[in-house]
């Protein structure tokens, strides 16, 4: 596995991060007959917001990105793409488990969607994630926190107890 990092995502980024949606999601959206050139892009600007985005960096260049974004019940994994030539060698399921580990730590359950026949959707099973629903165009995947992740983070307190009780 190549060395790699995420920063925080800047507005500048959008731009490349919506090349490589289209790039990443192509085969899929045409599969799918939903693929349409400008559509794909415009999506990612409509949606992307900095301040809950991260940038993957690979040896110090661009090569994704992945967002999680707060809702009432839960985070939502959104835009999750990484570069081609990079995928299926351990980074993607790297950067996946470090933003689990601070879901679990937080106690916090995930949810994410991926499109129907997707390959992606093994790495998330591979991770906890459990069918939620589906349509005919996505699936909808849910994973509750871990609870042993929770417990190391905040393990509980023992009562107190009269030194005679211990014995």
């Amino acid at each position: 596995m190549n060395s790699w990092r995420m920063r925080p995502a800047r507005d500048t980024d959008v731009e490349p991060v919506a090349e490589l949606r289209a790039v990443v999601l192509r085969a899929d959206l045409e599969r799918l007959g939903r693929f349409d050139e400008q559509r794909v892009r415009q999506r990612l600007r409509e949606a992307f917001v900095a301040s809950h985005t991260r940038v993957i960096e690979v040896d110090g260049a661009f090569a994704g990105c992945v967002a999680l974004r707060p809702a009432e019940d839960a985070h939502w994994l959104e835009h999750f793409y990484l570069a081609p030539h990079l995928q299926g060698r351990g980074t993607g399921a790297a950067v996946l488990r470090e933003l689990l580990d601070r879901c679990d730590r937080d106690g916090v359950p995930v949810r994410l969607n991926v499109l129907q026949g997707s390959p992606a959707r093994r790495l998330y099973e591979r991770h906890g994630f459990t069918l939620d629903s589906e349509d005919a165009v996505d699936v909808y995947l849910v994973r509750p926190p871990a609870p042993a992740a929770r417990e190391r983070a905040h393990p509980p307190i023992a009562p107190n107890r009269p030194a005679s009780a211990s014995r």
